[in-house]
């Protein structure tokens, strides 16, 4: 196993000594505890667990989620999907055999199929196809072990959580931490959950409005590729938290495509689509390729003027998905020739703060906390005004 930080070393040790119960996240219940930290981070930038401390621990996993926390991070970030009886849970794909042992439940082997979705076919278990009680049958396993072989021991281990399941565990690490740990969550491919009869947004507000976050204090931001969705969480479910527009470095939004919106990602970088983003979004998430693209020779090139047109338009600017093994990274900062070592992640790390990112998605939070350390906290441009 290659050292990736205390917190990680000696979590991983004590929970292979010791037995799965031990150094793995289990949540408490919502109601009845003592007040927590309810305000987002006050200094900038923030650290964003992608997918909980996914570098060490099997993605979207209470024990990823804590350990992230552990390791400073100040937001964790869940992926939502719907099951088949409208229960949000935490995955990053519908279709299940990618970071599931779904393929080994014979109970469940007529379930597999072929559909299209955003016009890519796929043949798998989806989870819109499943119950929450089918779903939890499941065990969790690492979806990348050729490059996370140190993930593997922990497959198995863990059920796929629920978003209340999240909820309350955010609430119990802010409580015995003492810090406004926050919640990102992104509804995964809306338009689609919402054309099969399992629209995410009402379950989601209701879910919010039974852990008590609505509020404009609340240490949430709600993300999705689909401004559609982020509006109707605003005008329709009367959501107060502040929201996060997910950009792409290529194509258009699915939702403003089938209606006739012939805006790409491309044109709601400019000036004029940042403006309209405004009206509703608090933060613009980047690939970080549209911060600092890679050279033809594959190393690190020079910071875009995407920082300073969001910024200019009184929005923050969030960067994703900033991992530490080689074959991630701008060949620079690259060490030896193991695409699964790590390299020079936190210097690449504080390069994207340098250029202007008020906040980073961390597979690995470590390498991310020691590179704000490095550059140095700041106060985060009047911290997230909320739309």
């Amino acid at each position: 196993m290659r050292a990736r930080g205390w917190a990680a070393a000696l979590v991983g040790v004590v929970a292979m000594v010791l037995g799965p119960g031990v150094g793995t996240a289990t949540a408490a219940p919502l109601g009845g505890a003592r007040p927590v930290p309810s305000r987002l981070p006050a200094a900038g930038p923030v650290v964003i667990a992608h997918r909980g401390a996914s570098g060490y621990r099997p993605e979207h996993t209470l024990a990823a989620y804590e350990l992230a926390v552990q390791q400073g991070a100040d937001f964790i970030e869940p992926d939502l999907v719907s099951t088949r009886d409208h229960v949000l849970v935490a995955l990053h794909d519908t279709e299940l055999s990618v970071a599931t042992d779904v393929a080994d439940h014979p109970e469940l082997a007529d379930r597999r199929t072929t559909k299209v979705v955003y016009g890519r076919s796929q043949t798998g278990w989806f989870v819109e196809d499943l119950t929450l009680a089918e779903v939890r049958t499941l065990r969790v396993k690492e979806r990348m072990p050729q490059l996370r072989p140190q993930n593997t021991p922990f497959d198995g281990r863990y059920q796929v959580p629920t978003f209340a399941e999240v909820l309350s565990l955010r609430q119990r690490l802010a409580r015995t931490t003492g810090r406004p740990i926050g919640i990102y969550p992104e509804l995964k491919i809306p338009y689609y959950f919402r054309s099969i009869g399992l629209p995410l947004e009402p379950v989601f507000a209701r879910q919010l409005r039974l852990a008590a976050l609505n509020a404009a204090t609340a240490p949430v931001i709600v993300q999705s590729f689909e401004p559609t969705s982020l509006r109707q969480l605003r005008d329709s479910y009367g959501m107060r938290v502040r929201l996060s527009f997910l950009t792409y470095p290529s194509g258009a939004p699915y939702d403003l495509s089938v209606q006739g919106d012939t805006r790409t990602y491309a044109d709601l970088n400019t000036a004029a689509g940042l403006k309209w983003l405004a009206g509703f979004v608090s933060v613009v998430a980047a690939d970080q390729s549209q911060v600092i693209p890679r050279r033809s020779d594959g190393r690190l090139g020079t910071p875009t003027a995407l920082p300073a047109r969001v910024h200019a338009a009184g929005l923050q600017l969030h960067v994703y998905a900033l991992r530490s093994e080689n074959t991630f990274l701008p060949v620079d900062y690259r060490l030896g020739s193991d695409p699964a070592a790590d390299g020079r992640a936190s210097a690449l790390d504080a390069a994207f703060l340098r250029a202007g990112a008020d906040g980073v998605f961390c597979d690995q939070p470590d390498f991310c906390v020691a590179a704000r350390k490095s550059v140095g906290t700041r106060s985060a441009r009047g911290f997230l005004p909320r739309r």
